[in-house]
């Protein structure tokens, strides 16, 4: 028993499966009904309305309902969803026992200990149909799955089967008023609508539980006797089959397994039982301590069971289902139906290969759990838990393949695991020595190992290494030198996935996931809530797993995230690009297409890729919250400014990376007290006083910002607060600008008006002012305050500023990679970013040698031009500027910095060798200058061996992406490379690919001119035109792949104009070979041609047919054209003519080598047919079909490729290679 959820709670009387998602209903003796869902293992809800116990409910399909019964009499109906309970089903007289719903019609089935059965119609909330004739308490009715059948188990020892045909006719089509009134009266005489078809008697004790087979004509039935009994049952009676007998008490519940052939059991002597429903022998029994077993419940469509008892209840799988696979290169071995299978990932077919045998024993569990494979010696190995553990060898033989006939005697041996360690040796666990045994492909024993800790499974680590499970932790063991190459704690673990270049392993336990390196070193761990069941190493070494609900990603740092949500779980075998290849619990292949950009997005970050980061900003449709809340984290709130669109997040976002630009366009539209002052904050941080300034006055904020103007210096608006504040009548606003202007005169105005005429007084007598003393000491009269005359007065005034204050460079604002390029990207520009060279996100600038600075004050720099001046005129100092923070203004930083050293620049690499080593693309070569590396890669994808006709396309493509200067008369001429879709905002540290001279549209308007010459009959001049297209597509660079696509069918197009073409050159050149002329004609007519060109090879082969005398021919020609509905009138005129005097004389005067019936195609060198079933040869290039006499010489139609040469396919943009 494999156990995926259990609760404790109250006895569970009742159980119910949701047939779609993972919830479980679980009645309990309190009284309560709990909602689960047994995925996630959380309890949803629970409805509490009935008195005492319920016994039976269940959830209807297709609507929110559930009915709950109990045993207050009533059968409630419930809305889980608005969590109430809707009406109440009234009529029966004692405890209700079980309900269930029909398969099809809106009817439940109730059972109660008023010895009777009760049919309702749920929406019409009728009793329908009691059915009477048990003489005592009726504990269970059920409908038969597909068949107007009803078996009820009752404690008068009987089991009964009744026939509802009768009710289903009058409830769903009442055909007169008979029946209606019938059904009036169904409750005072018990109606003939439901009969009793057979009594099944047997049973010594009263029957607790009978159940109908899915699918067979059986029943099984429990009984207080212990036992279990099957019946079968036809047309006209039933009898018992055989009896089950193990259980040591009364046996509570049992049903037929909807996926095996098996009977479940379980009973109040606190077992589970499983048998076989064929051989009814026992399988296996799971045993509780202390609790009793009282229902069984199984899953509509999975295979799942589940079982209440007296604490809780348990939901469980009597098997594994998970499909025993292994992957090698391009191919997935996999079991499946006793077979072993081969799947092809390039061509999504799969074969079968080799019977596998049975397992001998009757116990569960018993299948392939893990697979092998040596792809060398085509050898598999599976292991089992049958006999306590063993695996079995099988070699595949090389002819199978595809029929999976050939039955073959395995090797077979002991051990708790097997794998291959070489080519042709094999390591298997002997966990009683705690061994390795080392053994060939003869199942020969070659070497032992003892291991260096306890180990209860071994997995494949590399060639001669093993991987070594313990309880805690995981060990590399190296067979040859007998040593531990590695070793790591872990959670148990289940499954090893290491990725391709054996670099990286993940190791996969029941609730977590552990990265590490091929030695064991550990990376990171993840842990999940829900089970991990497999996973897979994708082609940027990313992990990307499942659990039971979703498709996830694991990044190398630890950080993950959700790729695609699973309705029913799946095992990853492969990954390729964007698609998943996963195998299900059916044993079937299933390719998920998934969205990569996020998880590729954050691994570009995590690498510090930022040109990636860049591209896939300004191309993606990267957002959400959980991308910003990632950004935030890893701190690039910059980047993450670009994602938002909500006013609010933009401000925070743009506060937090220092972009007081964008801060200040959110504010003004958020426009609230709060945001203004948080940005007058920032702002005074970063030393931006223009910013400070409209923050302060938006927020009214007078006190900062009188004190901003007097820090700044700003006297005139420093004096125009002042007034302000006089108007608005604020004293203190008042006193305190008087008191920062150093304006004596109005402090003392102040203090007067306001009162304070002693302090008035003393203010005027200390800075000098007499005049005003002596007015004020009239006033004071005696109150005149005394100065103490042995100190020195202290005057409150503030120094004069030297410089009026704009924004100060407080604060050295590093400016991210992103800054430049996303700004351009919000305006809409297209700039790019300067690449970094050692990968961080700030810039720096290029002040020459540290060694040469030699005046270590820092603190003045001049910024206009007079300064500017001033440096040049102090060469003899050796001064050099300093690393000072960028100004708006000033276009490039680093073209300030001086240095009294010169310091020549290293050269660069040129840009032909970077395209060179960027590119996989020829024409990228050819346009580099490197046409020896450009002929590989074509002889390679394409198998172009004649490079003559190229030889011109070559240089053209090589001048056509260089330009030259002359610099001066002396100097040699520069060359210059030409970089595609380059702009003035382009970075010059990023080389973009070479301009190309020749693109997709020229060879559309070329392919228009080779149609308009054939049209015109200028066969020569349009075979011209269409080679010169054959020779020019090697060389033409696309950007999608759509184009790719549209690329690979012109050549197509071409080719079969080519051919077409030659064949009527070659038929017009032969005057003296009639039968020769209306052969080609006649395969011209089957080259792949537009409808006008059609018409005109049919109308040629037909006229030339017709006056060989070849009638039959000439008809068949004329009925095709006139097939093609011509538009010319002369054209259907002809051919109904050559028609009309074909039929009088329907033969050929001469034999043809054409048979039109059979489909065919022409060889391009010998120009004969070549029919379906007939072995040929095509070319790597332009897939021409030749006979196969022509294999390795040039192609007749391209004139560029090798008959039947190994090619890997065209390659003619950037988005193939990424």
């Amino acid at each position: 028993m494999l156990t995926k959820f259990e609760t404790k709670s109250n006895r569970v009387k009742g159980l119910s499966f949701h047939s779609k998602r993972p919830w479980i209903l679980a009645s309990l003796h309190s009284g309560v009904i709990q909602l689960w869902d047994y995925r996630m293992g959380t309890l949803i809800d629970r409805f509490d309305e009935h008195d005492g116990p319920v016994r039976g409910f269940l959830v209807y399909l297709n609507t929110c309902n559930l009915f709950a019964t109990g045993d207050d009499y009533k059968i409630k109906v419930w809305n889980y969803k608005l969590h109430r309970c809707l009406f109440t089903l009234l009529g029966h007289l004692d405890y209700i026992r079980t309900v269930q719903f029909h398969h099809e019609y809106p009817w439940i089935v109730s059972a109660s200990d008023d010895q009777t059965i009760r049919i309702w119609n749920w929406q019409s909330r009728n009793c329908i149909s009691v059915l009477t004739g048990h003489n005592h308490y009726v504990m269970c009715a059920l409908f038969h799955p597909k068949e107007d059948l009803v078996v009820s188990a009752s404690l008068d020892q009987t089991v009964r089967v009744w026939d509802i045909g009768a009710l289903r006719k009058k409830t769903v089509s009442p055909a007169d008023d008979i029946l209606r009134l019938s059904q009036m009266n169904t409750d005072f005489f018990g109606g003939v609508d439901a009969v009793v078809k057979y009594v099944l008697e047997g049973h010594d004790r009263g029957v607790n539980w009978a159940s109908f087979h899915p699918t067979l004509p059986l029943i099984v039935s429990g009984a207080d006797d212990r036992q279990v009994k099957i019946w079968r049952m036809n047309d006209t009676k039933a009898w018992e089959v055989d009896t089950l007998r193990g259980h040591m008490n009364n046996v509570s519940c049992v049903l037929f397994h909807s996926r095996q052939d098996i009977i479940v059991s379980n009973s109040e002597d606190k077992s589970i039982r499983v048998w076989d429903a064929t051989k009814r022998t026992g399988l296996q029994t799971f045993r509780r301590e202390h609790d009793r077993f009282w229902i069984l419940a199984a899953h509509p469509e999975m295979n799942l069971l589940a079982a209440g008892h007296d604490s809780g209840m348990i939901v469980f799988k009597l098997e594994r289902e998970r499909p025993a696979f292994s992957v090698s290169g391009d191919s997935l071995f996999y079991v499946k139906d006793r077979f072993l299978r081969v799947y092809e990932y390039s061509t999504q077919k799969e074969n079968q290969l080799i019977p596998i045998r049975r397992p001998g024993s009757n116990s569960l569990n018993q299948g392939p759990r893990t697979l092998s494979y040596s792809p060398t010696e085509n050898a598999i190995l599976i292991c089992s838990d049958t006999d306590g553990g063993s695996y079995e060898l099988y070699i595949i033989p090389k002819d199978s393949y595809g029929r999976g006939e050939t039955v073959q005697d395995a090797k077979r041996g002991s051990g708790g695991s097997a794998v291959f360690v070489s080519r042709n040796r094999f390591a298997v666990l002997e966990k009683s020595t705690n061994q390795v045994l080392v053994k060939n492909l003869k199942n020969e024993l070659v070497k032992k190992n003892p291991l260096p800790t306890i180990t209860d499974a071994i997995f494949y680590a590399g060639t001669g290494n093993l991987l070594c499970r313990a309880e805690d932790r995981v060990v590399i063991f190296d067979l040859q030198q007998r040593i531990v190459v590695g070793e790591l704690q872990t959670p148990f673990i289940r499954y090893v996935v290491w990725s391709s270049d054996m670099e990286s392993v993940a190791l996969l336990s029941k609730h977590s996931i552990v990265i590490a390196d091929k030695k064991l070193v550990h990376r990171c761990t993840l842990h999940e809530t829900i089970r991990v069941k497999s996973g897979a190493w994708d082609d940027n070494g990313v992990f990307i797993y499942t659990t039971l609900t979703h498709i996830k990603y694991c990044l190398p740092n630890g950080d993950s995230g959700i790729i695609k949500t699973l309705d029913v779980p799946v095992y990853i075998s492969k990954i390729y690009g964007n698609t998943i290849f996963c195998l299900d619990r059916d044993g079937k292949n299933r390719p998920i297409i998934i969205d990569s950009t996020e998880y590729i997005f954050k691994l570009a970050l995590l690498r510090k890729r930022y040109d990636q980061v860049m591209s896939m900003i300004r191309n993606s449709e990267l957002c959400g919250q959980a991308m910003i809340a990632y950004l935030q984290q890893k701190g690039f709130p910059e980047v993450a400014l670009h994602f938002v669109k909500d006013e609010l997040t933009r401000f925070n976002l743009a506060l937090e990376s220092g972009n007081i630009e964008i801060a200040l366009e959110s504010a003004k539209k958020l426009d609230e007290k709060d945001h203004w002052y948080r940005l007058g904050v920032e702002a005074l941080r970063q030393g931006n006083a223009g910013i400070v300034e409209y923050a302060y006055q938006k927020t009214k904020n007078f006190e900062r910002l009188s004190f901003l103007y007097l820090i700044t210096g700003n006297l005139d608006k420093l004096s125009k607060m002042m007034k302000i504040a006089e108007v608005k009548n604020e004293v203190m606003g008042q006193f305190h600008d008087a008191l920062y202007l150093g304006d004596v005169r109005e402090r003392v105005k102040i203090l007067k008006n306001a009162g304070h005429l002693p302090l008035a007084y003393v203010t005027a007598t200390v800075h000098g002012l007499k005049d005003t003393a002596e007015r004020l000491a009239e006033e004071l009269g005696d109150n005149v305050p005394s100065l103490p005359k042995e100190k020195k007065a202290s005057l409150l005034q503030p120094p004069t500023p030297i410089l009026g204050g704009g924004d100060w460079p407080l604060l050295m604002v590093t400016k991210g990679i992103f800054e430049g390029g996303l700004d351009a990207t919000v305006r809409g520009g297209h700039e790019d970013y300067e690449e970094a060279a050692d990968a961080d996100w700030g810039e720096s600038l290029d002040i020459g040698d540290v060694e040469n600075l030699q005046n270590g004050d820092i603190s003045m720099v001049p910024d206009d031009e007079e300064g500017k001046e001033e440096v040049d005129e102090e060469g003899g100092w050796d001064l050099e500027d300093l690393d000072l923070p960028p100004d708006t203004d000033t276009p490039k930083i680093a073209s300030n910095a001086r240095s009294s050293v010169f310091v020549t620049p290293t050269p660069g690499m040129p840009v032909s060798q970077i395209w060179v080593q960027k590119s996989s693309l020829a024409a990228e070569h050819a346009a580099a200058g490197n046409f020896d590396t450009a002929m590989r890669l074509l002889s390679r994808q394409l198998g172009i061996k004649n490079f003559s006709p190229l030889k011109q396309l070559f240089s053209d493509l090589h001048m056509g992406s260089h330009t030259h200067l002359r610099a001066f008369s002396s100097a040699p001429v520069i060359s210059l490379a030409i970089e595609r879709g380059w702009s003035e905002s382009a970075s010059p540290n990023v080389r973009g690919p070479p301009a190309l001279i020749f693109n997709f549209s020229q060879l559309e308007e070329k392919l228009k001119a080779a149609y308009r010459a054939t049209t015109a009959g200028k066969f020569s001049d349009a075979l011209r035109l269409f080679l010169s297209i054959l020779h020019t597509i090697p060389l033409i660079v696309v950007d999608s792949r759509r184009e790719v696509d549209e690329v690979k069918e012109l050549i197509i197009i071409v080719k079969e104009y080519v051919l077409g073409l030659q064949m009527e050159v070659k038929r017009k050149e032969l005057k003296d070979n009639p039968v020769r002329q209306q052969e080609l004609a006649a395969y011209f007519t089957h080259c792949n041609l537009q409808l006008p060109h059609l018409r005109l090879a049919l109308q040629n082969a037909m006229t030339i047919c017709y006056k060989s005398s070849n009638l039959s021919s000439a008809a068949n020609f004329a009925r095709r054209l006139l097939e093609t509905n011509p538009t010319n009138e002369n054209q259907a005129k002809t051919a109904r003519q050559v028609l009309q005097a074909a039929e009088k004389n329907m033969r050929d005067a001469t034999e043809l080598n054409y048979d039109f019936r059979n489909p065919f195609v022409v060889c391009g060198a010998t120009y004969v047919p070549i029919y379906r079933g007939q072995k040929d040869v095509t070319c790597p290039y332009c897939t021409t079909h030749f006979v196969p006499s022509q294999q390795g010489q040039l192609c007749t139609v391209c004139d560029l490729a090798v008959v039947g040469a190994d090619a890997s396919g065209l390659l003619c943009s950037p988005s193939q290679v990424r």
